[in-house]
């Protein structure tokens, strides 16, 4: 951003693979499905991997946005869904991403464990930027609950972005925007 090049576009299928090519500080546009899950959601999935449960999205190749949706008005998929604190998720992050796991969306700096992790499994960290939750709203066709639906808010969707944008902060080498 800022530098006059263009923005990288990459959907969410093509996005393990081309993970390599991108550096921290690249602007890119995302398309394709991306699952929310925060807090709550992260302890009940940690919880299913303990017990050998199955998993409510399959976690090879997949991306998920920190985020927790507020209710869609009415004629939208999707109330506003800026990004939560990534930190938050730390403690989880690098057990999913050495499960397959691609990228995270959030906001704020990550743990070493989590750089490690980026690093150890060719992953890559998106941020999203905090207070614009009504432009990532906009880049949203779909949403639908897939787990924990009692969780509100909180709950497990999968949505359907196109042109979701977003900042590299850790790429695949560890190159960062916040060191």
């Amino acid at each position: 951003m800022g530098d006059g090049m263009a923005d990288i576009i990459l959907t969410t299928d093509e996005l393990k693979d081309r993970a390599g090519e991108l550096r921290a500080g690249d602007s890119i546009r995302l398309t394709g499905t991306v699952y929310t899950s925060r807090d709550a959601a992260h302890k009940r999935i940690r919880a299913l991997i303990e017990q050998g449960g199955k998993l409510p999205f399959d976690i090879r190749g997949a991306v998920i946005y920190y985020a927790g949706p507020t209710q869609a008005k009415p004629g939208m998929p999707i109330g506003s869904c800026g990004p939560t604190t990534s930190g938050r998720m730390d403690p989880y992050a690098p057990m999913l991403m050495d499960m397959g796991l691609t990228a995270t969306i959030g906001k704020g700096d990550r743990s070493p464990a989590v750089y490690d992790a980026i690093k150890r499994n060719g992953a890559v960290y998106l941020c999203a930027i905090g207070g614009a939750g009504a432009l990532y709203a906009g880049a949203v066709e779909s949403c639908e609950v897939i787990a924990f639906e009692d969780l509100g808010c909180e709950s497990v969707k999968r949505l359907t972005v196109r042109d979701f944008p977003l900042i590299v902060g850790i790429d695949s080498r560890g190159g960062s925007l916040f060191r």
